[in-house]
């Protein structure tokens, strides 16, 4: 529920792509932008967050649906998809970008309300992961305490800004990129990672 990582979903696609064929794998961290967000948005932050929704859009070209977009009402918490994204993890690794790709079109493109565990767990069934297993684990203890722990990871790193890609060989941690950047900046970098790598 970020609209810049919403952004730079085809870019980490690719570039995940490009990691896959040189052995290294993609490993989502939930970065927990707005967890516990208790109050509806009141006009000037619904703007706001619109204003950077323009801007993703005209930057990126990814599709949003501005109409009727962040309605009266809505409480723009992302703990729950969140946590969707580790109950995923937990019960099929390999579904879980399939599944995040799910949750950022419904809500961006769609309008859809994606921090109701109902839909959740409707786009988990659409990524393929079963929907009552699904069920019961979003709303474990356990589930919550993972998706806890990757915001606390990610806090311990100083990382505030999202989208942040890094890069991770022998316990150490390269920096690729703490915001959106497109492909033809992030390939060459990855690559010369890659590169390195494959002569250390």
């Amino acid at each position: 529920m970020c609209s810049w990582c919403w952004g730079f979903a085809p870019v980490v696609e690719a570039l995940a792509g490009q990691a896959a064929a040189a052995g290294v794998p993609l490993h989502l961290v939930a970065g927990g932008l707005r967890t516990g967000q208790g109050a509806a948005l009141d006009g000037q932050t619904r703007r706001y967050i619109l204003e950077h929704w323009q801007a993703v859009n005209q930057a990126t070209g990814q599709p949003f649906r501005f109409d009727g977009a962040l309605p009266d009402g809505f409480v723009y918490d992302t703990e729950p998809a969140c946590r969707a994204l580790v109950v995923a993890q937990e019960l099929a690794p390999e579904l879980a970008w399939p599944l995040v790709r799910l949750i950022q079109h419904a809500f961006y493109a769609e309008g859809r309300n994606v921090t109701q565990a109902a839909t959740l767990v409707a786009l988990a069934e659409q990524a393929g992961i079963p929907r009552i297993e699904f069920a019961e684990t979003f709303d474990s203890a356990g589930a919550h305490e993972r998706a806890v722990a990757d915001f606390t990871w990610v806090q311990d790193l100083g990382i505030a800004g999202f989208p942040t890609l890094l890069a991770e060989r022998d316990g150490q941690l390269a920096l690729l990129t703490n915001g959106y950047q497109p492909l033809d900046e992030l390939a060459p970098l990855l690559g010369r990672w890659l590169e390195r790598g494959a002569h250390a």
